[in-house]
Formats: structure tokens, sequence, C-alpha cells
């Protein structure tokens, strides 16, 4: 497939044509929406990440504050960059994410992270719409799937895909809060589209919705209070604060995009390989908890959730065993008490605490105590029964 068309290059007119062409193959190779607009529209959102990062609501990520000039304006990443074509594919999924949080004993991930790994399925069909601009124009351009310090969702609510909700993601009145984004960078003056206004009104459920709080106020969001954020992006221990909150949520959190409203005009994904996959879908902790660094690659590989490494998963997993209140998880807790991540190890204390009855408890911290060189492990053993 390749954008054709009969008119010279030079004016609007040909502008025009190929931008309805790139638009026709966009939706053939499974966009649900294309829009473009210029690079230069993102100058307030810019600003608001300055702010974000002055504050430290970005927590540990600090790719963010390294590349932070460069996100504020896409020129600064790519100078010839003159339009922004953006791409979105839809990952909605066909049942409510939240009624897994009602069976205690599966570990709930991501709607986004079920599947294949978005990047690589989204790459491949940009990379071919954009060789084919790039024939058509005869103007370099560049590629970006959420691997480069681009602000897509500024960009995206600029080109008029949907807009930054009070969440924060981008919504869509067409298709809900699940897209994928993508960018394609030319050196092409393309005919920009208007940008989208704001359509949430009073509406407040996601922020109402959010377990740990992590909205400071509408359109703002304090990552290190996110689930998201504590479950993939944090390397440390998680605070105990938090650990009751998450529940089940082991990669992830869905719940503040599952209520919004306008999910309801959000079709499911359509792309063969990013249809969920069975052994991604809320699977049992009982299979997560024993995985070790071999099997949790062999079980993830090409999948988003790989990323986070085995020992921050199964932290995960062990602060939804102990939010069960299920006693046939001992069995796989215990083990962790000698695991040789300290990591792991801290956060199997705190579930065997909350589901052993006291004396085995009392035993357990006996034999390992003494022999415990990690503060943080020994700060869980000496935190008496925790609720």
């Amino acid at each position: 497939m390749s954008i054709e068309t009969s008119e010279p290059t030079g004016d609007t007119r040909s502008r025009a044509a190929i931008k309805n062409a790139l638009g026709e193959q966009a939706r053939a190779l499974g966009f649900q929406t294309m829009r473009i607009t210029r690079p230069d529209t993102i100058q307030k959102a810019g600003d608001r990440l300055l702010t974000f990062l002055a504050d430290g609501r970005h927590g540990t990520m600090e790719w963010m504050e390294a590349n932070a000039d460069r996100r504020r304006d896409p020129r600064q990443l790519w100078s010839e960059a003159r339009s922004v074509v953006m791409l979105a594919m839809s990952y909605a999924p066909e049942t409510d994410p939240m009624e897994a949080l009602a069976r205690p004993l599966e570990g709930i991930v991501s709607a986004y992270a079920k599947r294949a790994d978005y990047h690589d399925v989204m790459k491949v069909k940009l990379k071919q719409l954009a060789t084919d601009l790039e024939r058509e124009t005869g103007d370099p351009v560049k590629v970006f799937v959420d691997t480069a310090p681009l602000m897509e969702k500024p960009l995206a609510q600029a080109a008029g895909i949907g807009w930054q909700g009070k969440h924060t993601n981008l919504v869509s009145r067409d298709d809900g809060s699940w897209l994928f984004l993508g960018a394609i960078l030319t050196a092409t003056e393309l005919d920009p589209d208007p940008p989208e206004r704001d359509h949430c009104g009073r509406c407040s459920r996601c922020l109402d919705a959010c377990p740990t709080k992590a909205f400071p106020a509408p359109y703002q969001l304090d990552a290190r209070r996110c689930i998201a954020y504590l479950t993939i992006e944090h390397k440390g221990h998680i605070a105990e604060e938090f650990r009751a909150p998450i529940g089940n949520r082991i990669f992830g959190c869905d719940d503040c995009l599952a209520v919004c409203p306008w999910n309801k005009f959000a079709r499911s994904a359509h792309e063969t390989r990013l249809h969920v996959r069975a052994e991604l879908d809320n699977p049992p902790l009982a299979d997560l908890l024993p995985l070790d660094d071999s099997a949790f690659r062999a079980r993830f590989r090409g999948t988003p959730v790989k990323r986070t490494g085995r020992d921050r998963f199964v932290r995960n997993c062990l602060i939804a065993a102990g939010n069960s209140a299920d006693r046939a998880l001992l069995p796989f807790v215990a083990p962790l008490l000698s695991d040789p991540s300290a990591l792991v190890r801290a956060m199997a204390v705190w579930a065997f605490r909350r589901l052993a009855d006291p004396d085995a408890i009392g035993t357990a911290r006996a034999e390992h105590y003494g022999c415990e060189q990690d503060e943080a492990v020994k700060k869980e053993w000496d935190a008496g029964t925790t609720t």
C-alpha cells in the first residue's frame, strides 16, 4: 500500500490530497484516527510539565527531568519538524476491567498490557506509513511510539484526536479512554486539524475512583501516589499506605480510565496482535508467586509486563497476596521469605504477617530475622501485626 496522489506536490490542494491519502492508509493499517498538528502547539503543556517536575510529582522517573526541554517542544527533538502526524489505535477491553477486583486470588494486569507490546505492533505500521509519506513528499520523517521525549497526549489534543481529561489521560468522543498513540514527525508542511476542546464538564468520576487519591486537583497527577507508577515504574519498596489500596492490581491500574462515561463509544481492539493473551488475562496469583527470573522472562516475553523485571513483579504479586485474606496462598508466600531479592523478601514478610497466624509468624521471624542483612526487610519483621 502506498500514498498516491495525482496532483503536484507544491500547492495547497496537493497537501490536502496527501493528507487524505495518508488518512485512508492509516485506517487500512488499523488506526482508529489520524490527525495533524504543528510542532509549536503545546507550549502550555510544556509549562505544566516544568511545574510537575518542580513539585517532584514524577517520583523516581528521572528520565522525564533529564529530557524536559526536548519534551516541551518537538522541534528540540528534531529541528526539521514542520508537521506532527498523530495516530491512535484502540485497545478497548471487551469487559469492565474493574470486575476482577472482586476476585482477589487473581492478579489484575492493566488492559493495555494484556497483549503483545504495543510499541512493537504500532511501530511496524507507523514505519510503513512514514516510509510512504517520505516517498511521496521527498521530505525526511521520524517515527515515535512512546519511546522518546515527546508529549504525545498534548499533541493528540492539539491535533483534535481527543482531550486530556481530569485524570490527565486522553479521552476521545469516538473511542473513549482506550487509545495507544504514535507520532510521525515530518519536514513536510501539512494542513493541521483543529484542536479538540474539553468535554469533561462537571464529571469527576475518574478523580473519585482513584484508590490512592493520586489527583491533587482536576487535571493534575501526583505519580508518586499512582498505582500504575508504583507497580510499574517504582523500583523500590512500596510504602505501606499504598499497599492495601493496591488490592490485587499487579501491573498498572485502569480505574480512572474504566469509569469514564465516554467509554460507551469505545470499540474493541481489532488489530490481531493486540488481542488479549490468555496468560495475561488476570492470572492466578498462585501461578505467579513461584516465578523465578527465567520463568518470568519466558512467560512475559514480548509483552509490556517484562519491562518491570521479575523482582518488582513478584513484589506486586505479594502485595496482592497479602490483600487477598486467603491463607491458601501461604504455601506460595512462605518460600519467598528467603528469596535472594530484598525487595521480594520485604513484601513476603508483609504478606506473610497478614495471612499467617501469630504462632507461625513468630516461628518464621525466629528463623529469618537473625540472618537478615537488609534494613527494610528487618523493618517489616519489626512492624508488628499489620492491618
